[in-house]
C-alpha cells in the first residue's frame, strides 16, 4: 500500500506543550501561522499542528519521524506504521535471521509464533524491522518478546558454522535448513499451521527443506518481510542473540570483535591472528568472507 505524501492525524491539545518540546529538543525550528498552535521545520521533514488539533506531517524524512516519535510518543498507536489492511493477522510463526552479513560471530535464526491478539499486542509495544533499531533497544525488547510468546533461537556459531558451510557449500542452503529447523521447533511447541519469513532466496530453497523435514505448515515467503509484526518480531530475538554471541566471542578471546564486514573487522582480525594465531580464526569468523584474504595476506 502506498503511503500519503502528507501524513494527517488528530491530537488531544493537551499533548501540544510536550509535542512543542519535544520538537525543539530534535532540532526543528517552530513559527506559528495563522490558525496554528505551531509550525516546526527542519531539513526532510515539516510538521504543522492547527488550532482545531489536526496535525500534518510531510517531507522526504516522515516515515522515520512518523514511526520513531510521532507514534509511539504522541499518537499512541502504529495505525501508519503497520496498517490494518496489510497485517496478516491469523495465527502464525514468523522467522528472520542475523549475523549473515558480519564477519564476526554467529549466525542467528530467530522464530516467534503470535495469535491474534499477540499480534495486536506486537503492534502496540512498537516492534518493527530491528535493522532500524539501536542494539540497546533491541535486547530490550528482545526481553519482552522472551517473556511472553513462544519462541526459538538457532545459534549457529562460526566453528560449527564453518563445518556446515563445508558441507552445504552455498549460504542460501544453509539458511533453508536453519529457517526449517526453527520452523519444525516452534511448528511443534505452538501447532501453527504457517509461517511467514523474509525472502533471502528462491521459493523452493526453504519449501524442500521443510519438505526433507516432513514440516507441514503454509509457508509465506516475502521481501520486506519484517513489515509484517511477527516477522519483525523473530528479526528482534535473532539480532539479539547475535549480538549477545559475538559479544561473548570478544570476551572470550579478550579481543574487541567489531559487527559488519569493514576495515575495523580487517584490524580485529590481525589483532586477533597476533593474539591467538591464523588456525583458531575460524572459531571467531565465518571462513568463506573474502574479507578472510585482507586479514591473512594483507
Amino acid at each position: 500500500m502506498n503511503k500519503p505524501n502528507c501524513f494527517v492525524a488528530q491530537i488531544d491539545l493537551a499533548l501540544a506543550p510536550k509535542l512543542e518540546a519535544d520538537l525543539k529538543d530534535q532540532g526543528f525550528e517552530l513559527g506559528a501561522p495563522v490558525y496554528t498552535i505551531f509550525q516546526a521545520k527542519k531539513k526532510g521533514v515539516s510538521c504543522t499542528l492547527y488550532q482545531s488539533g489536526k496535525l500534518t506531517v510531510q517531507g522526504k524524512e516522515k516515515e522515520e519521524f512518523i514511526t520513531f516519535y510521532l507514534e509511539p510518543e504522541i499518537l499512541g498507536n502504529l495505525s501508519y506504521s503497520y496498517p490494518t489492511l496489510d497485517i496478516d493477522q491469523t495465527p502464525h510463526i514468523g522467522v528472520d535471521e542475523a549475523g549473515k552479513g558480519d564477519l564476526f560471530g554467529p549466525l542467528c535464526i530467530g522464530a516467534v509464533y503470535a495469535d491474534e491478539a499477540g499480534i495486536e499486542k506486537l503492534i502496540q509495544m512498537g516492534i518493527r524491522d530491528s535493522k532500524r533499531m539501536q542494539d540497546s533497544t533491541i535486547l530490550k525488547l528482545a526481553k519482552q518478546i522472551r517473556e511472553t510468546y513462544l519462541y526459538t533461537t538457532i545459534k549457529i556459531f562460526p566453528a560449527k558454522y564453518n563445518e556446515l558451510y563445508e558441507r552445504f557449500r552455498n549460504l542460501n542452503s544453509l539458511l533453508g535448513w536453519a529457517h526449517a529447523a526453527a520452523i519444525e521447533t516452534l511448528h511443534q511447541k505452538s501447532g501453527a499451521k504457517k509461517a511467514t519469513i523474509d525472502q533471502f532466496a528462491g521459493e523452493h530453497v526453504v519449501l524442500s527443506a521443510l519438505e526433507k523435514k516432513e514440516v507441514e505448515v503454509e509457508l509465506t515467503q516475502r521481501h520486506k518481510g519484517e513489515e509484517d509484526p511477527v516477522v519483525a518480531a523473530a528479526s528482534i530475538i535473532a539480532r539479539a542473540a547475535f549480538v549477545e554471541g559475538i559479544d561473548k566471542l570478544s570476551e572470550e578471546h579478550q579481543v574487541h570483535l567489531p559487527k559488519g564486514a569493514s576495515n575495523l573487522v580487517v584490524e580485529a582480525g590481525r589483532k586477533f591472528v597476533a593474539r591467538h594465531g591464523r588456525e583458531n580464526l575460524s572459531e571467531v569468523a565465518k571462513m568463506h568472507f573474502k574479507t578472510i584474504d585482507k586479514i591473512l595476506l594483507g
